[in-house]
């Protein structure tokens, strides 16, 4: 089985910049896409962030496009994501994805255990 371990969550002040890392093991990754999705209090689970095998194209949600940046090493089995001017709202816990079309829910095959992301006013 995969297994997907994510880090770097942690408080932060609104403005400020965290960057959160996701180290997969129990498998390759030939051909599977990575990302990130979150989950504050009283949402639904929605997706942030996501880049293909090759690395060649990235995708963000709206609320994060700008501010947000995706990227992977594959011979790690590494991704990152680099947030800066963070705001109150980016509050949640940060999950890491492995999967064919990790833009969707349904498109994910293994999921991270989460990393707790706390912005202040």
């Amino acid at each position: 089985q995969v297994q997907l371990v994510e880090s770097g969550g942690g408080l932060v002040q609104a403005g400020g910049s965290l960057r959160l890392s996701c180290a997969a093991s129990g498998r390759t990754f030939s051909s599977y896409g990575m990302g990130w999705f979150r989950q504050a209090p009283g949402k639904e689970r929605e997706f942030v962030a996501a880049i293909s095998w090759s690395g060649g194209d990235t995708y963000y949600a709206d609320s994060v496009k700008g501010r947000f940046t995706i990227s992977r090493e594959n011979a790690r089995n590494t991704v990152y994501l680099q947030m800066n001017s963070l705001k109150p709202e980016d509050t949640a816990v940060y999950y890491c994805v492995v999967g064919t079309s990790p833009i969707e829910i349904i498109g994910v095959r293994y999921w991270g255990q989460g990393t707790q992301v706390t912005v202040s006013s």
